[in-house]
C-alpha cells in the first residue's frame, strides 16, 4: 500500500486528498499569476513596500508529487524514444 512509506505514513486518505486539492489550487494560482509577491505604495513620508511570501514552484511541485505518491496516483510513464530515419 503506497501510504505505508514515507513521511506521510499513517495520514488518513481524506486528509491527503484535501491537501492535494489545496496544493494543486495553489499551483494553479501561482501559474496564473494570481498571487501577489510585492505591493508598493506611496505614503506621505515616502514609498513603502509590503512583501508577501509566495510558494516556490519547485517545492510545491515536489509536495504535489509526494501527495500523489501517497495516494497511489501514478503519472503516466514517458513513451520510449525510438529513432526515426528519413
Amino acid at each position: 500500500m503506497p501510504m505505508s512509506m514515507g513521511i506521510l505514513a499513517g495520514t488518513p486518505r481524506p486528509m491527503l486528498q484535501c491537501w492535494l486539492t489545496e496544493a494543486q489550487q495553489a499551483y494553479a494560482d501561482l501559474a496564473a499569476g494570481k498571487k501577489i509577491v510585492t505591493a508598493s505604495y506611496t505614503q506621505g513620508n515616502g514609498t513603502k513596500a509590503v512583501t508577501f511570501t509566495q510558494a516556490d514552484t519547485a517545492k510545491l511541485t515536489s509536495w504535489i508529487l509526494q501527495l500523489q505518491q501517497a495516494l497511489g496516483i501514478r503519472r503516466r510513464p514517458r513513451a520510449p524514444m525510438r529513432p526515426y530515419f528519413l
